[in-house]
């Protein structure tokens, strides 16, 4: 697997806030579909696999994604302050509420309204995921 500069790597422990479920998040509005698809195929031109696949989205979503921004899980204000991608290609992000923080999938993280600048990638990879592993309302 191809090493990205900054991401951390390993698991979460619990850190109180409970499971999270998936929540409904409206992603699809920040572009159209052909849209979408066009910010999948620069994610992902000259990959060849999956895993070079969400390699490609990490990159995009590093270098476009405002962090920090606020939002809220399960009721929870969080700072969301880091993007990861975990051993199985699944990108993830990291939330963090006072000095607690926990890693929740990128496919599952409610977005606030207004998105943070360049939430359009995570629309594209919430698009791109429903087809890779078949996430309905990814």
């Amino acid at each position: 697997m191809t090493q990205h500069q900054g991401a951390v790597r390993g698991s979460c422990s619990s850190v109180g806030w409970g499971t999270v479920f998936r929540m409904p998040h409206d992603c699809d509005s920040l572009s159209t579909p052909r849209q979408l698809d066009k910010l999948i195929e620069e994610a992902t031109v000259d990959c060849y696999d999956m895993e070079e696949q969400a390699s490609g989205f990490f990159t995009m979503l590093e270098e476009n994604l405002s962090l920090p921004f606020t939002t809220r899980v399960l009721g929870v204000e969080v700072s969301v302050v880091a993007l990861e991608m975990d051993d199985n290609g699944t990108l993830k992000v990291v939330c963090q509420h006072d000095t607690e923080r926990r890693r929740i999938g990128l496919t599952d993280l409610p977005l606030p309204s207004p998105p943070p600048s360049g939430a359009e990638w995570i629309a594209a990879y919430r698009r791109w995921a429903r087809g890779r592993f078949g996430i309905p309302g990814a």
